[in-house]
């Protein structure tokens, strides 16, 4: 775990990371906006060699140009993401490998690997003029030895996507669900679950383990920024399912995930 949904993954050969973000501050402003209150948890300098970067949504706590610049100049990796992204990563970092992508898509990383591009219900802006104008998405990560999701940012949406990923993949070995930003609930429940419906949706989708993300790194809404983690134990005891199979893991945490 890096922090809110920075995480390396490392299955197949592949080190692959999720929405990377090393800036202090997750705002178009360098000196204003949310800003950490943990460093990342492995210091940028002792990243091992980048294949491949996923981002899933253009807002600043997703898509962090000043972290892709590092990238491109030190492991050049491939950065797949959804349409539209991809113009502004390319106006920012020039040279950058791009590919973007509609929900649905499928992209053969070679060794029997691949990533597919899949459907998750928020929204994009970098600012005022072009909401919605690029696309956001989760990603499945497809390997011989395990299937992960990744859902970026979601809302719950009934469980609707959940059950397209449980019908379309089967299941998964790891599900990387957001457990934060979900307060108040009159205006986050669109965009953000709450860690009892990230519950729901590990269940929904047939992950035999989930990592809890999308909090503790930044405070973006109203509860307190350590709130989901408790929140997320009590959804697991509620449901009688065992803390070890959903963990909300904190900077520097690190995780051999069993087999399904």
């Amino acid at each position: 775990m890096v922090g809110h949904s920075s995480l390396l993954i490392q299955t197949a050969g592949l080190n692959i990371l999720t929405d990377p973000v090393w800036s202090q501050r997750v705002s178009p402003l360098s000196f204003a906006g949310p800003k950490r209150v943990n460093a990342p948890g492995i210091a940028f300098s002792q990243l091992p060699p980048i294949d491949l970067v996923l981002v899933s949504h253009n807002h600043y706590d997703h898509l962090d140009l000043a972290t892709l610049k590092r990238l491109k100049a030190k492991h050049d990796p491939l950065v797949i993401t959804p349409l539209g992204n991809d113009a502004i990563i390319d106006a920012a970092v020039p040279g950058m490998r791009l590919s973007a992508h509609d929900w649905g898509d499928r992209i053969d990383l070679g060794k029997d690997a691949a990533v597919h591009v899949e459907p998750v219900h928020h929204w994009s802006a970098r600012g005022t003029r072009d909401r919605r104008m690029a696309l956001w998405a989760g990603f499945v990560v497809e390997t011989p030895s395990a299937k992960i999701y990744f859902a970026g940012d979601t809302g719950f949406h009934s469980g609707a996507n959940y059950r397209l990923m449980a019908e379309k993949h089967g299941g998964f070995r790891l599900a990387i669900l957001p457990i934060g930003a979900y307060e108040p609930r009159w205006f986050m429940e669109p965009q953000h679950q709450n860690p009892e419906e990230a519950v729901q949706g590990m269940k929904l989708c047939n992950a035999a383990h989930a990592a809890g993300c999308h909090w503790g790194t930044f405070q973006l809404t109203n509860e307190p920024i350590d709130e989901p983690a408790r929140k997320l134990a009590e959804a697991l005891e509620a449901e009688r399912l065992p803390r070890e199979r959903f963990r909300a893991l904190r900077p520097g945490e690190a995780w051999d995930v069993p087999a399904a």
